[in-house]
């Protein structure tokens, strides 16, 4: 067999800019606002102790308020905003993920390469019937693409629809 190395035309190669990308389920909203609320729930409860205990801080209670405030407003925007941007698309070789606030960030990785698949359910996800996917590739203990928000159903039928990728590929 005689070695090639040609050249590729980049300007034809397939976009994966053009690919309709599916949104995370809207009840994922939902479900951030849960977790935020309690963990902004956490953090006032320390600081109104810190308040209760701690006399010097008294004069300061209502800057400390107003920037309590201003910060879960300035998280609750971005976290929309990052919810906004997320999204998943399954093509014939491969997977592809999109989030970030900022700059966009886009994950393609081949099914060749996939590992491992698991669906994790949270306590609040699975509240509103929502599981994440995690999709593993080989040299790592930690997931490469984590695709939250999707139903239930349709996260099992994605991990068999991986699994059986996996599968022919062996």
């Amino acid at each position: 067999m005689e070695f090639t190395n040609n050249t590729l035309d980049v300007t034809s190669l397939p976009r994966f800019e053009e690919v309709k990308f599916n949104k995370i389920h809207s009840d994922y909203w939902k479900v951030i606002l849960i977790v935020e609320a309690i963990i902004f729930l956490v953090v006032g409860i320390a600081l109104g102790l810190v308040y209760y205990f701690q006399q010097e801080f008294r004069g300061y209670a209502s800057y400390f308020g107003l920037s309590y405030v201003v910060l879960i407003l300035i998280a609750v925007w971005f976290s929309r905003l990052s919810f906004s941007k997320k999204g998943f698309a399954f093509r014939e070789h491969d997977v592809l993920y999109r989030d970030g606030v900022i700059a966009t960030h886009t994950m393609v990785i081949p099914y060749n390469r996939v590992q491992h698949v698991a669906l994790h359910e949270g306590a609040i996800s699975r509240i509103f019937g929502l599981a994440k996917i995690e999709i593993f590739t080989a040299g790592g203990h930690q997931s490469d693409i984590e695709i939250p928000g999707i139903e239930k159903e349709q996260a099992e039928n994605i991990k068999q629809l991986l699994m059986g990728k996996i599968r022919k590929e062996l």
